[in-house]
């Protein structure tokens, strides 16, 4: 078995055509590093909805240029099939690709190989000019009249990974069958040796692009709004601060202070343990400069900026408190709903159902979809989406997609326009939990050494389901990987719909599933209050009772989940 090993190591090596990997691979070889090598070779990394990602490194568990060449083959032979036709040659757009890339590790070679693969192909590949956010990328399909669009990204994962995303020309993320189409083709790819590789032909793009970006992002906000709200900005290392900056200046945002150590784009992020706002630790810079400069608001991104996190101060707590994604959701719809949008609100059924409350009261169409803004931002008609992770699109029509510049703008304009009043977001919070109902959101998760342990949990849940939760009745229990006939699409996950305590709590709803992207098994845990009820015992008394029984879900789950 050994030998089978290094043998198809040494033919991986031979056609590997970065001098990193390959040193990488020679010396496994040489030190005779067994459990190196089968791991690196245990499979092939997957491609599916979320494209690639995984770690960076040699073989065909990694993400490497090899890898990379293979999933650009594969893409451009799918486009060829479903798309592409010979009656429009390049470089028209009709048969163009553009590609963006962030500032990870590998990200720019990655973007060149998929351009070379691309051309050589008989596509037209259009580059980014530098490092920037996800959602210009996505602005770009559909601006450039693109037949899809490619985004080396990992987003908030760890330094040591990188990431492969696949978008169509209507400017969103893949879903089933494209993915396992695309998949299908990739396999099919026996030997780099079969894959040409253009050595020049593609374009690289101009500032024009990003201009238009920019240009469409401040159309969020109005321009008579109010602007006077001091506001720290982080990129978390990475890409997003020169366009944040420049969507906050071109609105009129003139008192914005970026935090200095995680400015610029860093593929180490040496200031985080993990680049991702919500991760314990990562925010204590942004803190730390919230203070130094008096500031009324954080805004931080992710590393490629799709995501948007915030802060505000807590007087109660004498420092800064992190709104959660739902509390911005409940923000960001309940301004859409203010406006007087039309269309549809949407969010997914792991986030919290405010949304639906906010959409009900204000007579505006509501839709739950699964998690991840591929299915969200399909959905026909819509006017604002959000999900729980920190992901937010306020304007679909330009981004189809999640975007944290166009979000963080929305939010910034709230916050001006409550401080103008003598107000906080904090206060907005309030008024959404008086007018539509306390919807107090929390998460339990358990990260596993094993995945194998994840589809045991499940098992057991499916096999003996719990009749009550955290001393909360089960209304209705749902397995999700098995819906009604005309629900949603089969996902494995499991739904618990709670009846009430018969005092505070109205009702509740639990959601476990396991993580799209990390080695986890997540809860997703909702309480609720009545309106009618926070008027008899106003909202502190409200907000203590929601908080006793999220508590009480987490401790029963840590049980029931078994792990």
């Amino acid at each position: 078995m050994l030998s089978d090993v290094i043998e198809t190591a040494r033919a991986w090596l031979a056609e590997d055509p970065d001098p990193d990997t390959r040193a990488e691979l020679e010396a496994l070889l040489e030190a005779d590093d067994r459990e190196g090598l089968a791991d690196r070779f245990a499979g092939l990394l997957q491609f599916g909805t979320a494209g690639l990602r995984g770690e960076l490194g040699a073989g065909p568990n990694r993400m490497n240029r090899a890898v990379v060449i293979r999933a650009a083959a594969g893409l451009a032979a799918y486009l060829k099939t479903a798309y592409v036709t010979d009656t429009v040659a390049p470089p028209t757009t009709r048969n163009s690709v553009v590609i963006g890339f962030d500032a990870r590790h590998k990200s720019d070679a990655f973007a060149r190989d998929t351009a070379a693969v691309l051309e050589a192909a008989g596509l037209h590949a259009l580059v980014l000019p530098r490092p920037l956010p996800t959602p210009v990328l996505a602005f770009a399909i559909r601006r450039l009249g693109c037949v899809a669009g490619v985004m080396v990204t990992a987003s908030h994962n760890p330094p040591a990974d990188n990431g492969y995303k696949v978008y169509l020309g209507d400017g969103s993320q893949i879903v089933p069958p494209a993915d396992e189409e695309i998949a299908r083709h990739i396999a099919a790819v026996r030997s780099l040796a079969d894959v040409p590789l253009a050595q020049d032909g593609w374009e690289t793009l101009g500032d024009a692009l990003i201009d238009s970006y920019l240009e469409r992002a401040v159309s969020v906000v109005d321009p008579d709004g109010p602007r006077d709200v001091r506001i720290v900005h982080t990129a978390m290392h990475g890409v997003g601060t020169a366009v944040m900056l420049g969507a906050f200046d071109r609105a009129g945002f003139a008192d914005v202070r970026p935090v200095p150590e995680q400015a610029d784009p860093d593929p180490d992020f040496p200031t985080v343990a993990f680049p991702n706002p919500e991760e314990p630790g990562a925010m204590d810079l942004a803190f730390r400069t919230a203070r130094a400069e008096d500031a009324d608001l954080v805004i931080a991104n992710d590393p490629d900026a799709d995501r948007c996190a915030v802060a505000v101060p807590d007087p109660t707590a004498g420092g800064w408190r992190m709104l959660r994604g739902d509390e911005v959701g409940a923000l960001l719809g309940a301004e859409v709903a203010r406006r007087g949008t039309i269309g549809v609100l949407a969010t997914t059924i792991v986030s919290s159902s405010l949304l639906g409350a906010i959409a009900r009261d204000n007579n505006i169409a509501y839709v739950e979809t699964l998690t991840g803004f591929k299915w969200l931002a399909r959905v026909p008609g819509l006017a604002f989406a959000y999900e729980e992770a920190l992901g937010y699109c306020v304007d679909p029509a330009g981004v189809c997609d999640k975007d944290g510049v166009t979000a963080a703008l929305m939010l910034a304009e709230s916050a001006a326009g409550a401080k103008r009043d003598g107000r906080t977001l904090l206060d907005l919070l309030d008024e959404v939990a008086t007018r539509y109902g306390l919807y107090s959101t929390d998460q339990y998760s358990v990260r596993v050494d094993r995945l194998d342990l994840i589809a045991k949990a499940m098992e057991r849940l499916r096999a003996d389901s719990p009749t009550s939760l955290g001393g909360l009745a089960v209304a209705r229990a749902e397995d999700l990987l098995h819906p009604e006939p005309g629900a949603l699409p089969p996902t494995d996950g499991l739904r618990y719909v709670l009846a009430g305590d018969g005092e505070h709590i109205l009702a509740g709803r639990v959601v476990v599933r396991p993580s799209g992207t990390e080695p986890k098994l997540k809860a997703y845990l909702e309480v609720v209050v009545d309106p009618t009820h926070i008027a008899e015992v106003g909202l502190p008394v409200a907000r203590a009772a929601a908080f006793d029984a999220l508590e009480n879900l987490k401790r029963d789950l840590a049980g029931t989940l078994g792990i």
